[in-house]
């Protein structure tokens, strides 16, 4: 029985909660968040980490900048198969980020191992 809790624990349709340092919780589904190295590490299940049992990560930092962090990190996970002759419009989602952020959305990616 515990063999099937822990598979259906570590489905890729299991949603999880991130929370950014200011308070906002966003919910994504366990594939968009394993876009991340950072937060597959935490989420794995065959660990004991308290975020893998609570389906929660913190991210420390702001909540604008976990918003971007999740809008390419579910544009990487829906264009994760597409083949090299594919349209992917990359352009689409430079154009949404402000410029004011980019820094600051650069050492955070980089930290999540993006």
């Amino acid at each position: 029985m515990a063999d099937v809790e822990m598979t259906k624990a570590a489905s890729d349709d299991d949603w999880v909660k991130i929370v950014s340092e200011d308070g906002y919780s966003f919910l994504v589904q366990r594939k968009v968040a394993n876009a991340s190295e950072t937060m597959q590490d935490m989420l794995d299940t065959s660990g004991n980490y308290s975020e893998a049992v609570s389906r929660t990560c913190p991210v420390q930092q702001r909540g604008v900048i976990v918003e971007k962090l999740l809008e390419y990190m579910s544009f990487k996970s829906y264009y994760a198969n597409a083949g090299p002759k594919d349209d992917i419009p990359v352009g689409e989602l430079m154009d949404r980020i402000p410029p004011e952020i980019v820094l600051e959305l650069l050492l955070a990616a980089d930290y999540q191992n993006m």
